[in-house]
């Protein structure tokens, strides 16, 4: 293990003098196996890859701070490592340091190493004896917790999370400006000098003239509403899956209005000339971003890009993109954690929701995939009553797993993945955010009942998110040696960007990933984890 800060590095296994470090002599030391102990990759690596370093292991002692935080049912507490020591040596607990604002390409520091967060008198100590305490405590902690492998796991896949992220948002992903433009224009009409492009005006008057009115803005949630009122038209709200069950005129044009305003203000020309620089997209990745362990980004949409904009997703000439998808991933899950040995049979077949409708739903697919959802997301009224009552006779295991979970989060209690990254506390107020925009608002002590849901799905899906993480930390070693690169990831789907001659031996890459994420996590089970991998010259055609 060597300990790195702010351009100076040493060994912290066994300890030794300290040394000078550059670019080349990172690069040396890591091909022989360093681990590399950082005070937060987010930080410390980004200047590394931007003079042409890359590492090949990391401990993060930033984003491993934070697991262990939450594991003790302190979550959100301060996580930088002048908070980590200071807690360590019984001093005063400094914040962490706000966020930094997103920068679109171009606007980054060009220094080797950027200066330390925090200056050696406010860590009483030298940043790497610090760095190096923390460290050492951080390990008895994980050894404590219930199921340190496990834990020690989670702890790996963040940190390499951490360098895959910094990696792929230093790649970029390939992006054809004048493709971008060719379909803005179609979908659009060309860019006006004052005011919304001309289709989002031709909408606009086709709603108003829908609701017999002048001036009404169809991205004004609030006045659309007062239109439908005004028509008798009771809706709760001006989403999208709400206008459909609506019978007005005026619901076709506020439905393609909605869906083309959206790409022009998140993707749109003003948002192509901030982010695309040499035919890359570069948005920043944040590991752990979200209480699940999902990722998140700071600026750039990255996550939330309509399938019509990956049209402009375009490999560069000779190179291809592979594109793996785990279908099911959640359902597997549950099937893998909770011991049910009947779910776990339909969860080795290629299809899980066929299986389970054979088994005990009579053949009825639909009927089987309601059922589970709903036991997963708390759906526990309306026409999911039967199908879950099924569910309840049929995988009694299954079922108990997700509703332990829901009772103890009701309760207060905490929940715990199975690597064991922990849920926030009850009176903690939580934004669930996929990267650049709210999916879940929960508010810890506000329901007990929505409190439940939060924590029935916080099992799975935090256990979902960390095999999608060990799945990328496990192919970005399969890659090595290739000109492969990874340049995007989402939830439970990756992208490699790879020459054509390497896609056969990248799509064997994941795929063998894909297994051993499965055995890291759940050991000999007989569930599968089945990739959709497309190997595409555009990422919308996968």
């Amino acid at each position: 293990m060597m300990g790195l800060v702010a351009g100076r590095m040493r060994p912290v296994e066994p300890p030794g003098p300290e040394t000078a470090a550059h670019a080349a002599a990172v690069t040396a030391a890591d091909g022989a196996g360093v681990r590399w102990l950082l005070a937060s990759a987010a930080a410390d690596y980004p200047p590394l890859l931007r003079a042409g370093a890359r590492l090949g292991r990391c401990h993060d002692a930033e984003l491993t701070e934070a697991l262990l935080s939450g594991y003790a049912g302190r979550w959100g507490e301060p996580r930088a490592l002048p908070a980590a020591y200071a807690r360590l040596t019984g001093a005063p607990v400094p914040p962490d340091p706000p966020p930094r604002h997103a920068e679109p390409p171009g606007h980054a520091q060009t220094a080797l190493f950027e200066p330390a967060p925090a200056a050696p008198a406010e860590l009483g100590a030298d940043p790497l004896d610090a760095l190096a305490a923390v460290y050492s405590d951080q390990r008895a902690r994980i050894a404590a917790t219930e199921h340190p492998g496990r834990f020690r796991l989670l702890v790996a896949a963040e940190s390499a999370g951490a360098l895959i992220g910094a990696e792929m948002g230093h790649e970029g992903l390939p992006w054809r400006a004048d493709i971008h433009d060719q379909l803005l224009v179609e979908l659009l009409g060309p860019p006006q000098p004052v005011g919304p492009p001309r289709r989002l005006a031709e909408l606009t008057a086709e709603v108003n003239a829908a609701f017999g009115t002048r001036g009404l803005h169809p991205d004004s949630p609030a006045e659309v509403l007062r239109a439908f009122a005004r028509a008798g038209v009771e809706v709760p709200n001006t989403r999208a899956w709400v206008l459909r069950g609506v019978d007005h005129p005026a619901v076709a044009p506020l439905l393609e209005y909605k869906e083309l305003y959206r790409i022009w203000t998140a993707h749109g020309w003003t948002w192509r000339d901030a982010w695309v620089r040499d035919g890359r997209f570069r948005p920043e990745y944040v590991p752990g971003g979200v209480v699940s362990g999902r990722w998140a980004t700071r600026g750039g949409g990255a996550l939330q890009v309509p399938k019509v904009v990956r049209r402009a997703v375009v490999a560069d000439e000779g190179w291809r993109f592979v594109v793996a998808d785990a279908g099911q991933l959640e359902p597997r899950v549950l099937a893998a954690v909770s011991g049910d040995a009947r779910l776990a049979a339909a969860g080795g077949a290629g299809d899980l929701y066929a299986a389970l409708a054979q088994q005990a739903f009579g053949g009825d697919r639909a009927k089987a995939k309601v059922a589970l959802l709903g036991a997963m997301y708390g759906q526990t009224g309306g026409a999911a009553v039967p199908a879950l009552n099924t569910l309840r006779r049929s995988y009694p295991t299954a079922f108990e797993y997700v509703e332990a979970a829901a009772r103890t989060g009701e309760a207060g209690g905490l929940v715990r993945s199975w690597l064991g990254r922990t849920c926030p506390p009850a009176h903690a107020a939580v934004r669930e955010d996929d990267g650049d925009g709210p999916t879940e608002d929960y508010q810890g002590g506000a329901s007990g009942r929505a409190r439940g849901r939060f924590t029935r799905n916080f099992v799975i899906q935090a256990t979902a998110a960390e095999w999608a993480l060990v799945l990328l930390a496990t192919l970005r070693t399969e890659l090595a040696g290739m000109r492969a690169r990874l340049v995007f990831f989402v939830h439970d789907e990756v992208v490699v960007h790879c020459p054509a001659d390497e896609a056969a031996a990248v799509t064997a890459a994941v795929e063998r990933s894909a297994q051993r994420a499965a055995e890291l996590l759940f050991g000999d089970t007989p569930v599968r984890f089945p990739l959709d991998v497309s190997v595409v010259r555009c990422y919308a055609d996968a």
